[in-house]
């Protein structure tokens, strides 16, 4: 697997596991948390993906 499809795999799953986790909590799958998370999630499925193809 190259370099560039393992970074997008990681930022698309983490994006979607983060926007998914503040219904755990109770919060909306479209509020502003699930809208952090998901930017958080995403940079760190960037990072686990790049550090994967090394």
């Amino acid at each position: 697997m190259s370099q560039k499809t393992a970074v997008m795999t990681g930022m698309i799953v983490g994006s979607i596991i983060g926007s998914y986790l503040p219904t755990l909590w109770g919060a909306g799958i479209f509020s502003y948390w699930s809208l952090f998370t998901s930017t958080v999630g995403g940079f760190l499925g960037i990072y686990i993906g790049y550090k994967l193809s090394q």
